[in-house]
């Protein structure tokens, strides 16, 4: 049995560009997904092992009809990022990867009367500078233009897991605000860049969360214990990483192969974080996990399982395939605690007054 089966209380939702599944984890038990789209077979694969496979349609969303959508009262789209990340080309939101958000656009507005009446977005913080901000109007002008009340906001992970990984969600409904979910500006939630961004469009919505508790883990929590295979790469660690790895006192440090200067180096993350998930798509692109053991160093690759603790997924949660298709699933998905915070915080509540009789 999968792990939303049988949650017939819950308020159905569309999951756009769907990924793994971990949207659903996080929005569950409130939200359940009566239809979801991806156009990977490698994410699919994840997805149906953990979740209602039967609402997963796989195949490219510009070949999505939204007539045939089923109803639903929430839609999510964590469309791609490729084009608005620093580490991407900053083609913008009409380049061919991130302007898939058209396309989830275009759906809505086929689905009419019943398009849900409350949507969030979730992508990288590029997506608040791209263009000098102009990528973000765009988007909110477009979701104004289609009745939404919008505002986004801009969380990162490390407030719940020992991962830095800073998103921008941007919300809109048709329905009543409750009051207390509204701020007369920036608070914790709002970047300084987002910040200003919002106080140049008209009618920004500033949504008031509540600030999350401090998180109580490290990257020693999602440690497993498997062997040190790539001890060679430490000589890549620069001596100030060293140097900075022994004053933290800490047992484990995260890193990442990068060319300074022409040379490749292997540097350190000593604060008990792990750096950003990404996918594997070449050798500078995974993570390495580094012990301190008096003055030597072990290394190996982070592995799948610690990588999916690092996204907030619970050890039952299936990671089928190979590594790659692990690391894969996991570096492109959405942190599922962040959206647990904001289904229990801003969005159960939004579609509940936007669905009042």
């Amino acid at each position: 049995m999968t792990r939303d089966a049988g949650n017939k209380a819950a308020r159905p939702f569309h999951e756009f560009f769907a990924g793994s599944g971990l949207v659903s984890v996080g929005l569950a038990p409130a939200f359940k997904a009566s239809w979801a789209n991806d156009v990977s077979k490698r994410k699919a694969r994840v997805y149906r092992a953990n979740l209602d496979g039967e609402a997963l349609h796989l195949g490219d969303v510009s070949e999505v009809d939204g007539a045939s959508l089923p109803d639903a009262v929430l839609s999510w789209a964590s469309f791609p990022c490729q084009d608005l990340s620093l580490a991407g080309n900053i083609g913008g939101i009409h380049s061919a990867r991130s302007g898939l958000v058209w396309q989830w656009l275009r759906i809505l507005d086929e689905l009419g009367e019943r398009a849900p009446k409350v949507i969030c977005l979730e992508n990288v913080i590029g997506l608040v500078s791209s263009k000098g901000g102009n990528d973000y109007r765009l988007l909110h002008a477009a979701l104004v233009n289609r009745g939404y009340r919008v505002g986004a906001v801009v969380i990162n992970a490390d407030r719940f897991v020992p991962q830095s990984r800073p998103r921008v969600f941007v919300m809109g409904t048709k329905g009543k605000v409750p009051e207390h979910l509204i701020s007369d500006g920036p608070t914790w939630a709002h970047s300084p860049a987002l910040a200003r961004l919002g106080e140049t469009i008209e009618g920004f919505t500033w949504w008031n969360l509540p600030e999350p508790e401090a998180r109580t883990t490290e990257i020693d929590d999602v440690i497993e214990q498997v062997e040190y295979d790539k001890d060679n790469v430490t000589a890549l660690v620069p001596q100030r990483h060293v140097e900075k790895f022994r004053l933290s006192g800490r047992k484990f440090a995260t890193g990442y192969r990068r060319t300074r200067n022409g040379k490749q180096v292997l540097e350190l993350r000593c604060d008990g974080i792990a750096g950003c998930l990404r996918t594997p798509a070449g050798g500078s692109s995974r993570q390495y996990i580094v012990q301190r053991e008096g003055k030597r160093l072990h290394a190996r690759l982070l592995t799948a399982r610690e990588a999916a603790r690092l996204m907030g997924a619970p050890d039952d949660f299936e990671l089928p395939g190979t590594y790659n298709d692990a690391y894969f699933a996991m570096g492109d998905a959405v942190v599922a605690p962040v959206v647990h915070f904001l289904s229990e915080n801003a969005l159960r509540e939004l579609v509940d007054y936007a669905y009042v009789a």
